[in-house]
């Protein structure tokens, strides 16, 4: 089992399967940590999400055809590349989740993924110097089968 940490810690058991979510820089808002009571990570990702989909203001630079677009190619890449078997992704105008299960160590995944698409994205947006993605993103090793297709049914019926 690999861990990494940063923020918060990230656990990747071998073999297992990864749902992994991230978000826009600067779209969730100060308030974001002041989170209700103590929740579980299931319970943390859900009241999250919600932020996520009921957000109507900070960046939607996802909802840029061309912006999305390219987020979508490069999560098609990871796969032509071999770094992982794709199961379900959907690109929201302000965040993005993907079912995968990595063949390579899941923050270089994630490294690349995020850094290729930060990069083009700022380049057609005209920005230069800042973040496009936060720093941290979700992630949640696939416990089981039944779990498996919750998640994947949840990212399919998502928009």
């Amino acid at each position: 089992m690999v861990e990494h940490r940063r923020r918060l810690p990230h656990v990747y058991p071998e073999d297992a399967s990864l749902f992994v979510t991230w978000s826009l820089h600067g779209v969730l808002p100060p308030s974001f940590s002041a989170r209700p009571g103590k929740l579980s990570g299931g319970e943390a990702f859900v009241w999250m999400d919600r932020q996520l989909d009921t957000i109507r203001s900070g960046p939607m630079y996802l909802r840029q055809p061309a912006i999305a677009q390219l987020v979508v190619e490069s999560i098609r890449k990871g796969v032509q590349l071999g770094h992982y078997e794709l199961y379900a992704y959907v690109v929201m105008a302000n965040h993005v989740h993907i079912l995968v299960h990595p063949h390579i160590e899941p923050s270089k995944l994630l490294k690349s993924l995020k850094g290729a698409t930060a990069r083009e994205a700022n380049k057609l947006l005209g920005r230069t110097g800042e973040p496009f993605w936060q720093k941290e993103s979700y992630d949640h090793w696939v416990r089981n089968q039944a779990e498996f297709r919750s998640i994947k049914a949840y990212i399919e019926n998502n928009p």
